[in-house]
């Protein structure tokens, strides 16, 4: 992304940079803030991308390296109308929300049931060069009313905070599996 340094704050001088189909913005973190404006174009990679992505910004030749903190939308056109950047430091940890993949086809799903998320994202953890683009979490041995809880996920240079009992993935039962139950011959 790149932007320009704001030369006045306040209702004004926000209401013209919207006009001209800008977004004013901040930047925190570091030593001070602060407060420039973007193109509404250069969001569309931010907003729309559902993994968690570190930004690069351009301030009138200076680059920051910054994360989406917050973001507000106009209520009724839904276009950017503000947005927040935490400038990144190599030695300070962040917190992301971060997406749970699977991998591996599940013995339980095989059997009939029906995998469910209880939660799709995770609260992350870690320092900028160690956040995962996404946690995946092996299914292969997940039989039916089988779950993986949060304390179950390996975790590798990063730190989950949600609680250590809250189930992430579970094989529910369904119809066929416990048709397939019953129809197993017994040994």
């Amino acid at each position: 992304m790149s932007g320009a340094l704001r030369e006045h704050v306040g209702k004004k001088d926000a209401k013209a940079l919207r006009r001209d189909a800008k977004v004013p913005c901040v930047m925190y973190g570091k030593s001070e803030q602060i407060l420039f404006s973007v193109p509404q174009t250069q969001f569309d990679r931010i907003i729309f991308n559902p993994e968690p992505c570190f930004v690069e910004i351009d301030i009138n030749g200076t680059k920051h390296s910054a994360m989406l903190k917050d973001i507000d939308f106009h209520p009724v056109t839904e276009i950017v109308y503000h947005a927040d950047f935490y400038e990144l430091s190599d030695d300070k940890p962040v917190v992301m929300s971060i997406p749970v993949h699977t991998t591996g086809t599940s013995v339980g799903v095989m059997k009939g049931g029906k995998l469910a998320y209880k939660q799709k994202r995770l609260k992350v953890k870690s320092l900028p060069a160690n956040m995962p683009s996404e946690i995946l979490v092996d299914i292969t041995n997940l039989d039916v009313a089988q779950r993986v809880k949060v304390q179950d996920i390996p975790t590798d240079k990063f730190e989950i905070l949600n609680p250590k009992s809250n189930e992430v993935l579970v094989v529910n039962s369904t119809r066929a599996s416990a048709t397939a139950d019953t129809e197993a011959p017994a040994e």
